[in-house]
């Protein structure tokens, strides 16, 4: 048997049958109501005859004022219980296990939406064109985020998954809770170390009290946001060792964020040919996690190098994304020899001289490849193959035509 063949057993009790997980993706696939229909149990219907050990969702928001893009699902209670257990029967008919990704975007919410005003630990604006200033968290606010993350884990058990992963990565508000660059308070929920991881741990406390022991809980967490005189290595390894101490069944590793896009595929040539992106801090932290499992996102695309990874114990899953969308039976391929290096697909916007006096060019590349991803799963999502020949312009079209409605009805709560 190969590394990559076997299971996995978490703390909690939860078997991966196989150390290869499909990451999470932003699928953007919600109706109207931010409900889960038919076309992300085609997707997923899909993936699970892919051979994957487990599945991890993309972004499931937990409040539906604040989404990081239109499309995403949301849970904040039960109304879509029926349509969530479809989604977790149709991976575990395939034989995997299904995580839920859940997530608030703070101030990373939809940046093209007009006329929305996005929240965050510190009225800190996203260093982007067009980007909003944020309003400040009041304590109180702060509280009930923590228990939407809590009562969404409820619903998830409920519907079926087998766990849930705490989106503690690339920007979004726990991340944003964690960076000293975006939290800039002085009462219990920042101004040291200790209280700006406060936010996510008490996230992790607020879920386990909600769901039965035998329910895993994961957190996906940054090695670093690669911005100068932000959340660290050593910040994060802090964050590891706390997470070790609470009842937390798989940390993944990843790293960056939308200013600093170190996840979304446009890597240096030599970052690319160490093959996993955060390999090494994986390595270095294994101490902090003690007998958490760690996971590896980003990069991984040759079979020897995740057997390699897996057999000296520098991580205990191999997360694959972008290469799941355009061979959806990716794990499968690399589990029975048919493929021992995985392709992915990578586009560039145009006009490079020109955007590159208006934009970060970066993290312009890094946006449109998440839009190419998510064009292609929602191809995948009514039963289509991928499309290989779209180019960026179409691509940058699709990305604003899905991302710049504007939302006249009335805001509630955090708005």
């Amino acid at each position: 048997m190969s590394s990559l063949s076997e299971p996995l057993d978490l703390p909690c009790g939860v078997r991966l049958p196989n150390r290869i997980a499909k990451a999470a993706l932003s699928e953007a696939l919600g109706d109207a109501d931010n409900s889960p229909d038919e076309r992300i149990v085609t997707l997923y219907r899909r993936w699970a005859q892919g051979g994957y050990g487990l599945l991890i969702t993309g972004n499931i928001m937990v409040d539906r004022d604040h989404l990081g893009e239109p499309g995403n699902i949301v849970i904040e209670d039960g109304r879509a219980l029926a349509r969530l257990t479809e989604w977790t029967k149709a991976a575990h008919d395939g034989g995997a296990a299904i995580f839920a990704q859940l997530n608030h975007p703070g101030r990373q919410s939809n940046l093209l939406a007009l006329g929305h005003k996005p929240v965050a630990p510190s009225p800190v604006p996203l260093a982007m064109p067009g980007a909003a200033t944020p309003r400040e968290l009041t304590a109180t606010e702060i509280e009930d985020i923590i228990d939407r993350f809590a009562t969404a884990a409820a619903v998830c058990e409920e519907a079926g998954f087998d766990g849930v992963e705490l989106h503690a990565a690339h920007g979004y508000l726990v991340t944003q809770f964690l960076s000293p660059l975006t939290n800039l308070r002085t009462d219990e929920w920042g101004g040291t170390a200790e209280r700006r991881m406060r936010f996510l741990i008490e996230v992790v406390r607020r879920v386990r009290q909600r769901v039965s022991p035998g329910f895993a809980v994961a957190v996906k967490l940054n090695s670093a946001d690669f911005q100068r005189g932000g959340f660290t290595e050593e910040d994060s390894r802090a964050v590891v060792a706390a997470l070790a101490g609470e009842a937390v069944d798989l940390i993944e590793v990843s790293g960056g964020n939308y200013e600093s896009p170190a996840m979304g595929g446009s890597a240096a040539p030599a970052t690319r040919a160490r093959e996993a992106y955060f390999l090494d801090y994986a390595r270095s932290v294994r101490r902090e996690a003690g007998a958490v499992p760690i996971a590896v996102t980003g990069g991984f695309r040759n079979r020897a190098a995740m057997e390699e990874a897996l057999s000296v114990g520098d991580c205990d899953l191999v997360g694959i994304a972008r290469p799941t969308v355009t061979a959806t039976d990716a794990a499968a391929s690399l589990l029975d020899g048919r493929a021992a290096t995985l392709e992915t697909h990578e586009i560039q916007a145009g006009m490079r001289r020109f955007l590159g006096r208006l934009t970060d060019l970066k993290a312009l590349d890094g946006f449109l490849n998440i839009s190419w991803n998510v064009d292609q799963l929602h191809r995948l999502a009514r039963g289509l193959e991928p499309d290989l020949g779209r180019g960026p312009l179409v691509t940058a079209l699709a990305m604003v035509r899905r991302n710049g409605r504007v939302s006249f009805r009335p805001k509630r709560g955090l708005a």
